[in-house]
């Protein structure tokens, strides 16, 4: 690797700018690109996921029309008394043996023609081992197989419920499953189960309702609480448990999901799921991404366009570029011949039009530059002047960059009400210091700003430090320098508590006679200082753990404002914390 970057390194001018344009543009096309597919296909699968639920919708609808003609089957069949009659009593003689019998098969056949309900199978058994079929191409079992289902159990275990179940055996030869639904036939008055009543479904049935709206790569399945699939429109799954499906309808319904994202049978799926409380079931509707979103983006296309817009770029920006830096290439030619030794070493005015005139101006400025070092000599007590008035505007920007980097990392969280409120706190403390063009102001103010900051960056970084201010009342209208107090609270938040990761910065404020006395405690890493008390950190020190720039700067503005006796010390010890000490003298306006 280092090798390259010296080979880089070496390259012309030409082929630096270059290189860089060419990543530039490979970058921002590429990256253009993907995100342009990412945004597309996140608002491929919301469209379609909408769109699906809504779909959902129609469907549980249809099912639910089938539910209420069954309901209405069953009560139909619970208020006959001839279907009661043919449940209830024993064999007598042959001619009133007939009659019932009759009786019982014309009232079903009327309850099946005025439902309208021609594809079904009815099966009544009642507790006197008599039982009807009214059909039997639409499943090959008996009553009694029926009685040993689970279903059977169940319905007389919740006998004012009509259940609903998948049947491993459909219609015979035709390899149709079959679904059935079940519901104990009770006396109204005693409430003694006489019988049981049964409709046997073809799973086909079921699967007309929704198969309009299945395609390639989306599915609809239709699941029972234990996961076994008893309707899709893929075929081969019916019957078959799948837990992953169970495990995803679940999750929707009990955390209120518009959608999941699953991998099911080594694809990603996306999943949506309704609730079938009649049926007990669920309906789950399966996207293939893959499959859906290869419909919609053309990925080849889409690669192969890129890389034209990226070649006829690079071809136009090799022949702009080399025009631009030709005549720059031969005045580096030139000033490669010419030794560097001191600032005398002016170029001979020769070559091209603009080799002349970038000659002319590289004299004229070796000229300027030599009298300006002249002037520096004479210039030494102006120039500490200007230090000075550097150092006083040193603070604020170095304030405002860290509060905005605060506030982007914020934004980028995504939290509405709570970016609201940090704006609204970046808004004061910028009024109340950009703004503010006073060199001092009252403490009551500093505090004020000081929390807006503080506040800043607990959102940005937590709660672990605690803040906490002790001041005293009489100390509120003392006029302090602008953003004093700042660069303290700041250092202590990013530096004083690396390893301890948690702890508590003090702000105390007294007065002691004409003393305005300062002080920002913390209980953090602490950290090493020199053996003289009075000695400011070293900024450049890599082992520090406070930059020391932004003490420095304050203690420098301290003593320009109020002189020698005041200023900034520092006591620390590793492993306890450090305590920032701060004495101006007491000055104040009437606070109110």
């Amino acid at each position: 690797m280092g090798a390259w970057l010296r080979k880089i390194a070496d390259q012309s001018l030409f082929s630096k700018l270059f290189l860089v344009m060419v990543l530039s543009m490979i970058t921002v096309t590429v990256a253009t690109s993907w995100v342009t597919v990412q945004m597309s296909e996140k608002l491929f699968v919301k469209t379609f996921s909408i769109t699906n639920s809504k779909i959902i919708e129609q469907i549980k609808s249809g099912l639910e029309s089938i539910h209420y003609s069954n309901v209405n089957i069953v009560v139909n069949a619970a208020q006959s008394g001839a279907i009661k009659s043919f449940l209830t009593e024993g064999d007598t003689d042959s001619v009133t043996n007939f009659k019932v019998t009759y009786g019982m098969s014309e009232q079903m056949k009327r309850i099946q023609s005025g439902i309208g309900a021609k594809n079904i199978e009815m099966i009544i058994s009642g507790i006197n081992g008599k039982s009807y079929t009214s059909d039997r191409t639409y499943w090959s079992g008996s009553s009694a197989d029926l009685g040993r289902n689970p279903i059977t159990q169940a319905s007389r275990d919740e006998p004012g419920r009509l259940l609903y179940s998948y049947l491993d055996e459909g219609t015979p030869g035709s390899g149709d499953p079959g679904l059935v639904a079940a519901k104990a036939l009770t006396d109204p008055v005693s409430k003694e189960g006489y019988g049981m009543l049964y409709i046997i479904m073809k799973e086909s049935d079921l699967r007309s309702i929704y198969a309009s709206f299945t395609s390639e790569g989306n599915d609809v399945m239709i699941l029972d609480r234990q996961g076994r699939i008893v309707s899709s429109d893929r075929t081969e799954l019916i019957g078959t448990t799948s837990k992953e499906l169970l495990d995803s309808a679940q999750r929707i319904r009990q955390q209120g999901l518009a959608k999941d994202e699953i991998k099911m049978s080594d694809k990603d799926v996306i999943v949506l799921a309704g609730d079938l409380p009649l049926y007990d079931f669920y309906i789950v509707n399966v996207i293939d991404k893959n499959a859906a979103l290869g419909q919609m983006l053309n990925r080849k296309a889409i690669f192969f366009i890129v890389a034209g817009i990226v070649a006829m770029a690079v071809l136009l920006v090799y022949i702009i570029t080399r025009r631009l830096t030709l005549s720059l290439r031969m005045l580096v030619k030139k000033m490669s011949t010419v030794t560097k030794k001191n600032f005398h070493n002016y170029m001979a005015v020769t070559g091209t039009y603009e080799t002349r005139e970038l000659s002319r101006s590289f004299n004229f400025m070796l000229d300027e530059l030599n009298d300006y070092i002249s002037q520096l000599v004479d210039t030494q007590k102006e120039q500490r002047k200007a230090e000075l008035a550097a150092l006083q505007q040193q603070i604020n920007p170095h304030f405002l960059y860290n509060t905005l980097a605060s506030v982007n990392i914020l934004v980028q969280r995504g939290s509405q009400e709570t970016a609201t409120q940090t704006i609204h706190a970046l808004i004061s403390l910028l009024q109340n210091t950009i703004s503010n063009v006073k060199e001092t102001i009252p403490v009551v103010q500093e505090l004020v700003n000081l929390k807006h900051y503080v506040f800043i960056n607990q959102i940005r970084y937590g709660q672990g430090i605690k803040v906490d201010y002790f001041v005293s009342p009489d100390c509120l209208p003392a006029q302090v320098p602008n953003l004093m107090l700042q660069p303290f609270i700041e250092n202590a938040f990013f530096h004083a508590f690396n390893k301890k990761g948690t702890g508590y910065i003090y702000v105390i404020i007294t007065k002691e006679r004409d003393t305005l006395l300062c002080e920002v405690v913390d209980n953090g890493d602490g950290m090493e200082l020199s053996d003289k008390a009075d000695e400011m950190p070293n900024p450049t020190s890599a082992r520090q753990l406070f930059t020391g720039i932004g003490i420095r700067n304050v203690h420098d503005r301290l003593v320009l404002l109020y002189g020698e006796e005041y200023g900034v010390s520092i006591t620390s010890t590793l492993g306890q914390g450090t305590k920032i000490s701060i004495s101006l003298p007491w000055r104040a306006e009437q606070y109110t």
